[in-house]
C-alpha cells in the first residue's frame, strides 16, 4: 500500500504541498495537463529550486491574473469542479477540501457554510492549490496519509476583517483533534488551505509509521526567517504492516445507538465523518427498548482521530453517549491495475491473501463513463474489464511480473 508522510517542521501551506509532491518525482507536465481540465482560465504555475537554510527545495507559485478576485462561495467552487473533466476521485477530494474550508470559516463567523464568502481564499490560487494537491495524490497512488504534529506561529495576520491573531481562527477550527505545538516564529506557519488539504486527505497525525521509504520531496515556503528551514518534507513509500503476506494494523471502532434522530440527517453525518477521515460509516438497523426501530451508527477510523470523530457524533447526532475501542485488523494486500475496454481505461482493484488472488473489482465510475461513451451496457463493460484483469494477472503470474 502506497503511503505518504508529511514532515512539517515549519508548518504546511498549499504551495508547499504542491512543491513537495513534485520534488518527490511526480510529473509537472501531467499536473499542468490535469489542471487544464478546469473550466477556468487566468492562472499559471511556476516552479524553481530555492534554498531554505542549508537545504534545497522546490518552490511552486500559482500566478493569477485576477487583480481583485470575486467573492466566491462554496457553491461557486463546487460548480467549477462539477463542470470540469477531472477524474471523479480528484473532484471528490478537492470538493471535500473546499467544504472543510467553508465549514471552518462558517464556524468562526457564526454563519452557515453556504453563506461563506472566501475573501482572500476566493481567488484561483486557492482552487489550483486544492485541485493540484488532489491530482498529485491520485497520480502517486497514495492510499494512506500521515503527518507530523503541526507547529503554530504567533503574531497577527491581515485579513478583510482586520488583523487576526495567529494561528488564524479558521486554522484552529480545522485542527480540532490534531496534535499541535507552539512555535515562537512570528508568522503564519499553517495556512487554512494547507490544514484543509491534510484533513481532506484523511491524514493521521503523529509519529511516522513503519514503511519502506522510496522517495523524498522538499516543498519550500514563500518566506525565510530564523528557526528551522521553512520547508515541508514529503516521504513516500510502501507500508510495512505486520507480516508480509498477512498485514495487520489497528482500527478505531465507534458506535452510537440512535432511535430519535431524523433519518434525513444521516447523509449529512456520514459525509462529514468521511471528510474528517473516517474510513467507513455504516448504518445498522436495530430494535431499541419498547420495540422502537432504531439505527446503530458505526464508524471505522484511524485511532488518532478519536477526539474528532467523537466531537462530530455528539454535535451532529442525538446520541448522549457512544462506545469506542481500538481493534486489530487483518487486511488483504491491495493493488491497482488499469485495463482497457474499447480503448477506455478502467482501473481495477486487486486483493490478495497469502499470495493468492481473492478478489478483484473494476472501478464503478470508470465503467459507468466508459459505458456512456461507448454506448454499451454497464454490465458488459464491467464483465469485460474483470475478464481482462484476470487474463492479465494470469499472464503476469506465469512470467513472474508483479501487477502495478
Amino acid at each position: 500500500m502506497k503511503v505518504a508522510y508529511f514532515d512539517c517542521p515549519s508548518g504546511v501551506s498549499g504551495d508547499m504541498v504542491l512543491g513537495a509532491w513534485l520534488d518527490a518525482g511526480l510529473s509537472y507536465e501531467e499536473l499542468l495537463r490535469q489542471l487544464a481540465l478546469l473550466p477556468v482560465r487566468g492562472f499559471s504555475l511556476a516552479r524553481r529550486e530555492v534554498r531554505r537554510g542549508a537545504l534545497r527545495a522546490l518552490q511552486v507559485e500559482v500566478r493569477v491574473e485576477e487583480e481583485e478576485p470575486p467573492l466566491r462561495r462554496l457553491a461557486d467552487f463546487q460548480a467549477i469542479l462539477a463542470r470540469s473533466d477531472l477524474p471523479p476521485k480528484v473532484k471528490e477530494r478537492a470538493g471535500r477540501t473546499l467544504a472543510l474550508l467553508a465549514e471552518a470559516e462558517a464556524k468562526v463567523h457564526g454563519i452557515a457554510p453556504e453563506e461563506v464568502h472566501f475573501h482572500e481564499l476566493g481567488g484561483l490560487d486557492t482552487l489550483v492549490d486544492v485541485v493540484g494537491a488532489a491530482v498529485l495524490q491520485e497520480m502517486a497512488g497514495v492510499e494512506r496519509v500521515y503527518a507530523s504534529p503541526l507547529p503554530l506561529g504567533t503574531g497577527c495576520v491581515e485579513s478583510p476583517h482586520g488583523p487576526l491573531p495567529l494561528p488564524a481562527p479558521a486554522v484552529l477550527e480545522l485542527l480540532r483533534g490534531v496534535p499541535v505545538h507552539g512555535d515562537p516564529r512570528g508568522w503564519e506557519l499553517v495556512t487554512p488551505t494547507g490544514a484543509a488539504i491534510l484533513r481532506a486527505a484523511g491524514a493521521v497525525f503523529g509519529p511516522c509509521p513503519a514503511f519502506t521509504l522510496q522517495s523524498i520531496g522538499y516543498g519550500a515556503g514563500q518566506r525565510e526567517g530564523p528557526g528551522p528551514p521553512n520547508l515541508l518534507r514529503l516521504w513516500l513509500g510502501e507500508a510495512e504492516e505486520g507480516g508480509k503476506d498477512c498485514p495487520e494494523d489497528e482500527v478505531l471502532v465507534l458506535e452510537a445507538n440512535l432511535d430519535d434522530m431524523n433519518p434525513e440527517f444521516f447523509e449529512h453525518v456520514s459525509a462529514r465523518l468521511t471528510r474528517e477521515g473516517a474510513w467507513d460509516v455504516t448504518l445498522l438497523p436495530a430494535v431499541m427498548k419498547r420495540g422502537r426501530p432504531g439505527v446503530i451508527l458505526q464508524v471505522l477510523a484511524p485511532p488518532a482521530s478519536r477526539e474528532a470523530m467523537q466531537r462530530t457524533l455528539f454535535q451532529e447526532t442525538t446520541t448522549l453517549g457512544l462506545r469506542w475501542q481500538v481493534m486489530r485488523r487483518a487486511r488483504c494486500q491491495r493493488a491497482q491495475m488499469t485495463v482497457t475496454v474499447g480503448e477506455k481505461p478502467i482501473r481495477v482493484k486487486v486483493a490478495t491473501w497469502e499470495g493468492k488472488l481473492v478478489n478483484l473489482k473494476p472501478e464503478y465510475e470508470d465503467c459507468r463513463l466508459a459505458a456512456e461513451e461507448l454506448g454499451l451496457p454497464l454490465k458488459e463493460i464491467w464483465c469485460r474489464a474483470e475478464a481482462e484483469a484476470r487474463t492479465r494477472l494470469g499472464k503476469e503470474s506465469e512470467s513472474g511480473v508483479v501487477s502495478e
